[in-house]
């Protein structure tokens, strides 16, 4: 017996994933057009479908996202989300894998579950309203902003 998985009242945790891209010092990120955090700024991302790897699922859900072509290298951060209901039942319950990723083509248009996208420099992220793990993740990893990593850590 096969069971498929709810986003919203789920059985167990769905495992998602987000990609780190950064291009000319900016990084892409993406306004949530749907819940959890809808309106909110994060890096791109989505579910893992099954049978897909992690990098398979960053490079597929960065097509459907925001129209880029992306080579989908290590995982850098994880974290859970967690949000209950006024009940205290588990509404929403994802593990989000985030992954490097090299840009490789495309120019990047709001797709699928984003309401908006755009290359971000730092200072842009400061004043936006970010999603709170985006902006830890984005904190341990400025150094990528100015210094992209090797092509050999995206491998």
């Amino acid at each position: 017996m096969t069971t498929r998985l709810r986003s919203e009242y789920p059985d167990a945790p769905r495992v998602g994933v987000g990609a780190v891209v950064v291009r000319d010092g900016r990084v892409l990120l993406v306004r949530r057009g749907k819940p959890p955090n809808q309106g909110m700024w994060a890096i791109p991302g989505g579910r893992v479908e099954l049978g897909e790897t992690l990098q398979e699922a960053v490079e597929r859900e960065l097509r459907e996202e925001t129209g880029i072509t992306v080579r989908a290298g290590s995982p850098i951060y994880t974290f859970d989300v967690i949000v209950r209901d006024d009940e205290g039942r588990v509404q929403y319950h994802y593990v989000i894998v985030d992954m490097l990723a090299e840009y490789v083509a495309g120019e990047a248009c709001a797709g699928d579950d984003a309401i908006d996208v755009g290359w971000k420099t730092a200072c842009e992220i400061d004043v936006l309203s970010v999603y709170r793990p985006t902006v830890e993740l984005l904190r341990r990893v400025t150094h990528l902003w100015d210094n992209p990593p090797p092509r050999s850590t995206l491998e």
